[in-house]
């Protein structure tokens, strides 16, 4: 193609890039539109390689060159916003959105927390009823795991130290995988996350029961405790969103059902935003931490109820300078 063709054709659509570098220069636009930005961006970097490629007059490479540079440094510019704009949800967005939805929380808490409790006392004040809700294998199994001769702590117990980073991502895996099943489930009208904030309950407390009552509770709860700040609020959260989807089907109010879930999912959507960032934080505490034995487990508890406190200090104070309550 000769230049003059080139430069036909391609003539408005830079004049259309070098009127929008201007507004963004002089900031008269908000960093909306990112998408189409760099849509934009990379087409020019294109006509830019293939003007230099074909030989084209220096005149046009070096103007295409500048608009290259003037939208780099703008993309990058966006791209530091958009790291704030995570910072900002992070400090204040987040543990103002747990706050403004602490009702669900409160109830999915209060189930959870309340099956866990419940069975575990029970558990251990009858040691036979675990059958019940575990197997004998796993029941086995999680002997195995917190044995207090164990090397190491937790699942697949006999790893090497340097097997951590792949536990890592078997914790994010696992861990996630529940919280998901927890949240999604809510869309059956709120009865799928009831379940299984009930089921897990169930199942943590009679394991947590079996294990105290045979004598391996310092090795359980030194393991659980730290990681557990993390993983087990995680778990309250993503059921809190899944009822917010369920409440938005059975009471949509003025609404049409489509429309509540629609309003509801974009509220839960932020708290799922939590989950994650949680249970990244527990997958990493839960492999390179909780499974050690090489210090006490007064330690291990000392460190896993300030965990607690901090967990429980960013929800309720964390970006109230913000936006007090």
């Amino acid at each position: 193609m000769k230049q003059q063709q080139f430069e036909q054709q391609w003539q408005d659509d830079w004049a259309q890039f070098e009127q929008r570098l201007v507004q963004l220069e002089r900031r008269k636009t908000e960093d909306q539109g990112q998408n189409s930005y760099c849509a934009e961006y990379r087409r020019l970097c294109q006509h830019l390689a293939l003007a230099q490629e074909r030989g084209y007059s220096s005149h046009l490479i070096e103007r295409l060159q500048q608009l290259a540079q003037r939208g780099h440094q703008q993309l990058y510019r966006q791209r530091s916003q958009l790291g704030g704009q995570l910072l900002a949800f992070l400090f204040s967005g987040l543990p103002q959105t747990i706050r403004q939805q602490w009702r669900s929380i409160a109830v999915a808490s209060l189930l959870f927390y309340g099956s866990l409790i419940g069975m575990g006392v029970l558990v251990y004040l009858f040691p036979e009823l675990v059958y019940s809700v575990v197997d004998p294998e796993q029941v086995e199994q999680m002997e195995s795991m917190y044995d207090p001769e164990a090397r190491r702590l937790g699942h697949f117990s006999e790893r090497n130290s340097g097997d951590d980073w792949q536990m890592f991502g078997f914790y994010i895996m696992n861990n996630i995988g529940i919280a998901f099943q927890t949240f999604a489930s809510g869309l059956l009208f709120g009865l799928g996350s009831l379940f299984f904030l009930f089921f897990n309950g169930l199942m943590i407390g009679a394991v947590a029961g079996h294990l105290s009552e045979i004598g391996y509770g310092s090795t359980f709860w030194s393991f659980v405790i730290g990681h557990g700040a993390f993983e087990l609020t995680a778990i309250t959260f993503a059921g809190a969103a899944g009822l917010q989807l369920g409440w938005a089907l059975l009471a949509p109010g003025r609404h049409s059902r489509s429309e509540a879930l629609r309003l509801a999912a974009a509220e839960a959507v932020k708290l799922v935003a939590g989950v994650i960032l949680f249970l990244l934080i527990a997958a990493f505490i839960e492999a390179y931490w909780s499974s050690m034995t090489y210090t006490s487990a007064q330690v291990k508890l000392v460190v896993g109820a300030a965990l607690w406190l901090l967990v429980a200090s960013y929800c309720i104070f964390a970006g109230r300078q913000h936006a007090p309550d």
